[in-house]
């Protein structure tokens, strides 16, 4: 199997022998495979090849392998958000993109490591290990979704799916140099995604092409009545796939090129930005003044909002349970058990957060300054068409270099967390490299106007090759 095969191969090769020998040719590279990017191989998908054979599936993504991130259900394969206390739980039902890619004909070839209930940039907090990054095995892959983009990156599947809470599909699609989108909060269903933090949360898909990310949302994207956050509004992403830029007005944020970007990663992107005006583009320089405070309402928004949803597990219905004398003593013995540092962590500062006394000094001025800061975006956006930005403002970081650090972990995701308080899309898309690993630039758009920042990371795409370049092994 060629590494990085995309949609559009894979059909042609399953045109030439078979769905069937496509995956199994797949699953063949995940056998060798040294990253730790799956936490389980379904084993069921060369079946579901064969059906596909047999039945002559039409969809959008027939007979193409596609892999899925540990918090998104799927019926009979283990999701676990790569935690302990969840361990052997296997879902009664599938989540509402995962009945759309059955539905469309792809073959889920298993599940992918993450950051323990997405709560991390580096993977590092997986209770399976963390997952390392295809272009340089001693450095991390990014998080909290950098299983799903190494396993893309590293050849071991073309397409994945990831959840996007303050930058999880786009840090580490920067960090493993392939595409990320966020969408639009309330453009893909979250039905089914187990909750970290439900007001900021988005699925998201991950490839190496911009086409592919279009293909995928023609898939997943659409309006689901089980999710009241779902947005009944019809789009088909795969029409803004048009090499054209030349009436594109791009606006460039002051703040998120400021103190702690990496000079290569600043040029990377600088050099992107004049490319885009080679074909034809406008840039100009915003002011949003409220980034500097976006972290802060972030992590503490997310965090009250974890702490509510972690509540659950208990050791009562699902997955590990210590035994205790009473209820108290088996749930507190079990979280003690199950749950990691980073997520403890979480969870006691929300709770302190949304505590009596401290409620309106913390998490109230923190969806003020939301609000703040979505406007912020409202008036860039009503200048021009899109913001563009770097994705991380460094390139990914040796593993063990931040996890004993929180607050340098926490401080990495400054280009991202602001476009999740905000709702709107993002894409990060490869533009060049820094100390040898690649770059992403971050283009950001207006709600629902996916289109307009898939057409921008097309025509950069289509007149350059960042997009081709891959890691010596997969090569």
């Amino acid at each position: 199997m060629t590494a990085w095969t995309d949609i559009s191969g894979i059909k042609q090769r399953i045109a030439a022998s078979s769905a069937e020998e496509v995956t199994a040719s797949y699953l063949e590279t995940i056998e060798k495979s040294r990253i730790n990017g799956f936490t389980t191989v379904w084993d069921k998908a060369l079946e579901v090849a064969r059906g596909i054979d047999k039945d002559g599936n039409s969809g959008l993504l027939a007979g193409v392998p596609i892999a899925i991130k540990e918090n998104i259900s799927t019926t009979g394969l283990s999701t676990t958000c790569s935690s302990k206390i969840l361990q052997g739980y296997v879902p009664p039902y599938d989540a509402h993109v995962i009945e759309k890619l059955k539905a469309a004909g792809a073959v889920i070839l298993g599940k992918t490591n993450m950051d323990e209930f997405a709560m991390g940039t580096s993977t590092e907090s997986s209770c399976y290990g963390p997952t390392l990054n295809p272009w340089d095995t001693g450095r991390v892959p990014g998080g909290s979704s950098g299983g799903s983009a190494a396993v893309v990156a590293a050849g071991e599947v073309p397409l994945s799916l990831g959840s996007d809470t303050g930058g999880s599909v786009r840090c580490p699609a920067a960090f493993c140099g392939v595409v990320g989108l966020k969408p639009t909060y309330g453009a893909v269903s979250r039905y089914g995604l187990i909750s970290y933090a439900n007001s900021l949360e988005q699925i998201g898909p991950m490839a190496t092409t911009v086409t592919d990310i279009a293909i995928l949302m023609d898939v997943i994207g659409g309006y689901d009545h089980r999710d009241s956050t779902s947005i009944n509004r019809k789009n088909t992403y795969s029409d803004a796939l048009k090499d054209d830029v030349k009436s594109l007005k791009i606006g460039v944020p002051e703040e998120y090129l400021g103190e702690g970007i990496d000079e290569a990663v600043e040029k990377a992107v600088w050099d992107a930005i004049g490319k885009y005006e080679d074909m034809g583009a406008s840039w100009k320089k915003v002011s949003m003044p409220h980034t500097k405070y976006a972290l802060a309402s972030y992590y503490i928004i997310a965090m009250s909002e974890a702490s509510s949803n972690l509540a659950r597990f208990d050791g009562t219905r699902y997955g590990l349970r210590v035994e205790g004398d009473n209820w108290h003593i088996m749930a507190s013995k079990t979280r003690a058990q199950g749950f990691g540092e980073e997520v403890k962590r979480r969870i006691l500062l929300g709770t302190y957060a949304l505590s009596a006394g401290y409620h309106d000094k913390y998490y109230l001025k923190a969806l003020k300054v939301r609000t703040l800061v979505k406007q912020d975006f409202d008036r860039a956006l009503s200048d021009v068409d899109v913001l563009m930005a770097p994705t991380m403002p460094t390139p990914a970081f040796k593993i063990g270099e931040k996890i004993d650090d929180p607050l340098s972990l926490y401080l990495t995701d400054v280009n991202t967390v602001p476009i999740n308080l905000a709702g709107v899309p993002s894409i990060s898309v490869p533009c060049g490299f820094a100390d040898g690993m690649p770059v992403g630039l971050q283009i950001i758009g207006k709600p629902f106007d996916e289109n307009t920042i898939l057409r921008a990371a097309y025509s950069f795409e289509q007149n350059t090759d960042h997009h081709t370049k891959r890691p010596a092994e997969v090569a």
